[in-house]
């Protein structure tokens, strides 16, 4: 079981940062997946970002990369994405998600992670 908890989202204008928190708790034994979804009205949701918590190693979906930076602290179970340049079109839901598996370096389907927090609003103005 994992419990995971964002934070962080807020409105900014074109341009602006944001940093978005995920805490997870509920598990001991492994090191899991952690991926960035978001979801805008009237869209599908898609995958943004992952890092495997067990070495860091991260993947971004080509619309956030060089603008979107994951890291980690481990000693807080907490994941971070830090957003620069924001634009109007990041405008979503994020969520944070767990699998207890590796990642792979491609962009994360939402099928495949079964931990999920309740999500953080993220408003880009133009």
């Amino acid at each position: 079981q994992a419990h995971l908890v964002e934070s962080g989202g807020g409105s900014v204008q074109a341009g602006g940062s944001l940093r978005l928190s995920c805490v997870a708790s509920g598990y001991t034994y492994s090191s899991p997946c952690m991926g960035w979804f978001r979801q805008a009205p009237g869209k599908e949701r898609e995958g943004v970002a992952t890092i495997y918590t067990g070495d860091g190693s991260t993947y971004y979906a080509d619309s956030v990369k060089g603008r979107f930076t994951l890291s980690q602290d481990n000693a807080k179970n907490t994941v971070y994405l830090q957003m620069n340049s924001l634009k109007p079109e990041d405008t979503a839901m994020y969520y944070c998600a767990a699998k207890f598996h590796l990642c792979g370096l491609r962009t994360p389907r939402q099928t495949d992670f079964g931990y999920w927090g309740q999500g953080t609003q993220v408003t880009v103005s133009s």
